[in-house]
């Protein structure tokens, strides 16, 4: 319904307009009367009418001053002038104020019907186009993750200059100005599931903390599958971590109380540059490497955790057994190479001063490494001969540096064979992604989520690893696929438009036609004729 409101200080004439039209049976709501422009303004900012008539002549405030202030708050009400002056300063006056229409009392039903049908019409087409418009940014909403995804790795990286930043920020809508900033990584995982998405319970809680990000800080990117990334900014640090304090404590309130769920993350240092932001990421990335060495839930700064590693003894010397109890084999299966170094410097500190000051106790722990290292490359299916490769050099153990250095060396090639061996695997599975999308590209309720389903994978895992595999997201994927196959059946066939709309997988033919012309820069029918 299109609504409308009308502001008339004759009793009669404004009486008459409004019982009298026929107003329901032409596709109107007649949402509010006033007698004055004073008294109209306050009910139209309540209602937000499509289309405002209003006498030009009222006391208090009259129609042109009216129109000046709707104007100004809602400049896409349409607005319709009525009155009984026809002298041409008034008709100028309503023009230069984009008056839709300009109608001369007396106005009967037929006439104020006929001179909006137009209006109505302009009104339901930009409505139209503003729900095609959020619906096709929803359908996108994967390929803006995607580049914002993109642009944390050039904050974090250092390859960027901070005009180039700032202009990828602009480009995304992401506001980054401030005077101080600080990241926090976070991972959340259910008892579960082994993705985080595919737990109702733990995804509603995602959201409640996230709401407020809404506000633009902090900054939220997805790093699947390592978990969420934050960018605080602030006026200052004492701003900035309140804002970070609070935003803990949220994360808290909302997942201690469910014993099913995990949760860890790291805060880094606080920077006062945006071209900082590598240094501050290092630093986050250290504490949230803790995550193979802590137990519990909890959030982290770097440079506070050395308190709680190791033994009460700390010149205790480790045994070999303790690997594992230390989170090695799960640093392993789901630590990164950038984490190592500090995975190492950490895990040698919990052991106690003497395992890494003798060398009869270094030789022990990296042999029963090396063994490790080389069970978890079989059990993966990895090659364990690049193992041996380095293996070979063990002579370095002969230093403390020597021996972290080893220990760094043997894990990186492992998991690098790791990280082979699962894009191997995911390559396998883009190509059956690819497949699936190929078979059911005409079926409309197609999306990242129903592929996801089918592939038992979380939404955002699925995503990345498409992603990385074809250099473009899985909904710009089924968009492109679509939009080809319907330029080959408006070359070959003489099927209608909307037919076509339905043979590729789109359930409104306005929506086709939209998302046809922004992908081709034509409409189908104007792609059809050439």
């Amino acid at each position: 319904m299109i609504k409308v409101f009308l502001a008339e200080d004759e009793y009669v004439v404004r009486e008459g307009i409004k019982t009298k039209v026929p107003w329901t049976e032409n596709g109107y709501e007649f949402c509010g009367e006033a007698s004055d422009g004073e008294l109209a303004l306050p009910m139209i900012e309540k209602c937000r009418p499509d289309i405002l008539i209003t006498d030009i002549k009222m006391p208090f405030m009259d129609g042109l001053q009216l129109a000046r202030l709707v104007r100004t708050k809602y400049p896409e009400t349409e607005i319709v002038f009525l009155t009984g002056y026809a002298e041409f300063e008034y008709a100028k006056e309503a023009i230069r104020l984009g008056a839709a229409e300009y109608l001369s009392k007396p106005v009967n039903s037929a006439e104020i019907i006929q001179a909006l049908a137009p209006i109505k019409k302009k009104v339901e087409e930009r409505e139209q186009e503003r729900e095609m418009l959020e619906f096709y940014r929803n359908e996108m909403r994967e390929n803006t993750e995607h580049d914002k995804s993109d642009y944390f790795t050039a904050l974090v990286s250092g390859n960027s200059n901070t005009a180039e930043l700032l202009q990828m920020a602009d480009d995304l809508d992401i506001n980054l100005a401030a005077a101080c900033y600080n990241i926090l990584l976070l991972k959340v995982k259910s008892d579960y599931h082994e993705q985080v998405e595919y737990s109702k319970s733990v995804l509603g809680r995602f959201n409640g903390i996230e709401d407020r990000c809404t506000e633009g800080n902090p900054v939220a990117f997805d790093r699947s599958p390592e978990g969420k990334a934050y960018i605080f900014r602030g006026d200052s640090k004492e701003s900035l971590e309140a804002d970070i304090n609070d935003f803990i404590k949220n994360i808290k309130e909302k997942f201690d109380s469910h014993s099913h769920i995990r949760y860890f993350g790291g805060v880094g240092d606080s920077v006062m540059r945006l071209g900082e932001l590598p240094q501050c990421y290092e630093s986050a990335e250290r504490a949230f490497a803790h995550r193979y060495l802590l137990e519990g839930n909890r959030i982290i700064r770097n440079g506070d955790v050395r308190g709680e590693i190791g033994n009460e003894n700390i010149d205790e010397v480790i045994v070999p057994n303790q690997l594992d109890r230390t989170g090695f084999s799960e640093f392993m299966k789901l630590g990164a190479i950038d984490e190592i170094k500090f995975f190492v410097e950490d895990f040698f500190y919990g052991s106690g001063s003497s395992t890494i000051k003798s060398l009869l106790m270094r030789q022990y722990v990296v042999v029963d490494a090396f063994l490790k290292v080389t069970d978890f490359v079989k059990s993966v299916g990895g090659d364990t001969s690049k193992l041996e490769a380095v293996n070979e050099k063990r002579e370095t153990l002969a230093t403390e540096n020597g021996a972290r250095e080893y220990f760094c060396r043997i894990m990186e090639t492992a998991i690098r064979e790791r990280d082979n061996i699962s894009r191997d695997k995911n390559g396998k599975r883009v190509s059956e992604i690819i497949r699936y999308i190929e078979d059911n590209y005409t079926n409309e309720e197609l999306s990242l989520n129903m592929v996801a389903e089918h592939m038992n994978f979380s939404p955002n895992h699925l995503s990345t690893i498409f992603s990385q595999e074809t250099g473009q997201t899985l909904i710009k994927y089924l968009t492109d696929l679509r939009i080809k196959k319907a330029k080959e059946l408006l070359k070959c066939t003489s099927m209608k438009a909307a037919e076509i709309c339905e043979a590729v997988g789109y359930k409104d033919s306005h929506y086709f036609s939209y998302i046809f012309k922004k992908n081709v820069g034509m409409s189908p029918m104007e792609f059809r004729e050439r």
